[in-house]
């Protein structure tokens, strides 16, 4: 099971090749902001942890 942090460093990974297509590009862009949005979601449902 891929978790979304994994997923996170997969589109960034794939962001570094050289071989993309601007299409490609733009594609994983797009992913990655979703992915970053959900996890941003997630981070700010949690509670704040007691001093």
């Amino acid at each position: 099971m891929t978790t979304r942090h994994d997923q996170i460093q997969m589109l960034r990974a794939e962001l570094t090749s050289f071989h993309l297509s601007r299409r490609e590009r733009q594609q994983i862009e797009r992913e990655l902001k979703e992915v970053l949005a959900r996890q941003g979601n997630v981070e700010a449902d949690r509670p704040t942890p007691p001093h």
